[in-house]
């Protein structure tokens, strides 16, 4: 049981990203529909059962958890957990304990954050204008992720910042964002837009800005030079030498990043997914409920899961047609 982790493709499975709350304090528009209807407590993995689960992991050779939700830092006593996995950093079992968050909540957490190990995050922020920050978020106001941000940095925490490129919404802030992460000594990653769930009234191709061409505007401006490294996800990254800063580009449609994929995603309520672009998922839940006593039987689950890891995705929209989409949202699988 102590043979690391490894897909029918050869790669090894060494990143696991856990959603620990399907709840978030925002309704983004292109990660869920306004009025929601979210998971009965019941059907949620208490803060115990995901340490156990995630302990498993790291004993089978996970290196790097990421948290994530819904909004994390809305979960009833998440730091519970945070600190609990500090363990396996202490050990060295564990590399990296980082989180993906709205930013909302940061002003909170920020500094119990560092104090349990976490060393970065990334912020989702995908405009500066408060009038269409309120309109992407529905729910969500600006000065309260900026206060969140000053907080991450004042505390110590490595910021990053995750934009979703959306055609007609931030396009025009391309250069504007790019600038003020750059004042504020903080990396940017651009993301492609993903057909995951339905989103109401929103027309997920209408908002399919492609990022090689986001990159290519960019170039317009700057001098970009291709980096070799790796975050350990799916972005790739490039350096502005006029700025110094790093940004990065998630291209799930326009570049399949999954030959190099090391990642699997667990939800809150147990379902490993193996591939974020497909449906197959195994329930952990019960293996893990059902042998209170012994890990034994959720290890082998979980290897069985990971056997059935697919090569790819499928998600495509060069047909001008949402194809491969999912039906769940994101906010469900983890952002």
């Amino acid at each position: 049981m102590t043979i690391p982790l490894i897909d029918p493709f050869r790669r090894p499975i060494s990143y696991l990203r856990v959603s620990v709350t399907d709840r978030c304090d925002f309704r983004c528009v292109y990660c869920m529909s306004e009025n929601m209807t979210f998971l009965p407590k019941r059907d949620l993995l208490t803060l115990e059962e995901l340490d156990r689960l995630c302990t498993s992991f790291v004993r089978l050779g996970v290196e790097k958890l990421r948290i994530t939700g819904g909004e994390p830092l809305v979960r009833k006593g998440i730091m519970t957990f945070f600190d609990a996995m500090t363990r396996h950093l202490e050990s060295g079992a564990l590399k990296e304990l980082t989180l993906t968050t709205n930013g909302s909540q940061m002003d909170r957490f920020a500094s119990d954050l560092y104090a349990a190990g976490v060393r970065r995050v990334n912020i989702s922020l995908d405009t500066l204008d408060d009038a269409k920050f309120a309109q992407i978020t529905r729910w969500g106001r600006l000065p309260q992720v900026l206060k969140g941000i000053d907080a991450a940095q004042n505390a110590g925490l490595r910021v990053k910042i995750n934009t979703v490129a959306l055609k007609g919404f931030n396009e025009d802030e391309l250069f504007s964002l790019t600038s003020w992460c750059a004042s504020r000594d903080m990396d940017l990653t651009f993301i492609e837009v993903m057909p995951m769930g339905d989103i109401g009234n929103e027309d997920r191709l209408g908002q399919y800005w492609k990022i090689s061409d986001l990159r290519a505007r960019l170039a317009e401006r700057f001098t970009m030079t291709d980096l070799v490294e790796r975050s350990g996800g799916p972005a790739r990254y490039v350096r502005l030498n006029e700025t110094g800063q790093k940004i990065g580009f998630i291209t799930p449609l326009t570049h399949n990043f999954c030959e190099s994929c090391n990642r699997v995603r667990l939800t809150c309520t147990g379902e490993l997914y193996m591939c974020l672009g497909q449906e197959d998922m195994a329930d952990l839940r019960a293996p893990l409920r059902a042998n209170p006593a012994s890990d034994a039987p959720l290890e082998q689950a979980i290897r069985a899961a990971i056997s059935r890891k697919p090569k790819g995705h499928d998600f495509d929209y060069s047909r001008q047609s949402v194809d491969g989409r999912v039906s769940r949202h994101m906010s469900h699988t983890g952002g």
